[in-house]
């Protein structure tokens, strides 16, 4: 018995034609990935840009050229704060001051023991105190920003502003030179930034 094969052209048609259109959607995948990844690129320019503006205005927001590029080597400390809004712009702030808090008492804590002065001991040892308490000063003042109640933040970092001042104090009435006049100095400007950026949120 002979078998007869039927040739089907349909199936050949159809088949065909799905290997032309995979093929159709294949380059026009590929065609589309140039286009995606350019519009992610800009994407992320535009982010970028707007983040590096909020971090510029908010420096120049201090009023003067000096200021700002205070400002601006001030923030550099925390690579984030280029992608921060202004609340995390704050809130980066309380972290850098309270770095340099820390950096402050271990400063204080090595003029402790290399000074055999008595009186100078003291008056470090009384220092050291103060610098120890702004770290749960900025901690507070951290968990205030986050939860919108940047008023009462503005109260903890009003009290921070005050240890280079009582710090100082205590040498002047003691008729000390004070061995802390730079890091004092630059702990106040910093309280100052972190402070006046904190008041430019709005209270919830």
């Amino acid at each position: 018995m002979r078998i007869s094969y039927i040739y089907h052209p349909t199936y050949s048609l159809t088949s065909t034609h799905k290997n032309i259109s995979e093929t159709q959607e294949n380059r026009s995948s590929k065609a589309m990935r140039p286009s995606q990844a350019l519009s992610l690129v800009t994407l992320l320019l535009l982010l970028a840009s707007s983040s590096a503006s909020v971090l510029q205005d908010t420096c120049r927001s201090f009023g003067s050229a000096d200021m700002y590029t205070i400002c601006i080597k001030f923030f550099k400390a925390n690579k984030e704060s280029a992608l921060a809004n202004k609340r995390g712009l704050a809130v980066i702030a309380t972290g850098i001051v309270s770095a340099t808090a820390v950096a402050t008492r271990k400063r204080i804590a090595a003029l402790i023991t290399g000074d055999k002065d008595q009186k100078i001991q003291e008056e470090l040892t009384y220092c050291y105190m103060l610098y120890s308490r702004a770290v749960g000063l900025f901690e507070e003042a951290s968990k205030r920003i986050w939860s919108g109640k940047s008023d009462d933040a503005v109260k903890s970092l009003d009290s921070a502003m005050n240890i280079p001042r009582g710090c100082d104090d205590e040498f002047r009435k003691a008729g000390i030179k004070s061995p802390l006049d730079a890091e004092n100095a630059e702990f106040e400007m910093e309280c100052a930034i972190t402070k006046a950026v904190t008041q430019l949120l709005p209270v919830v």
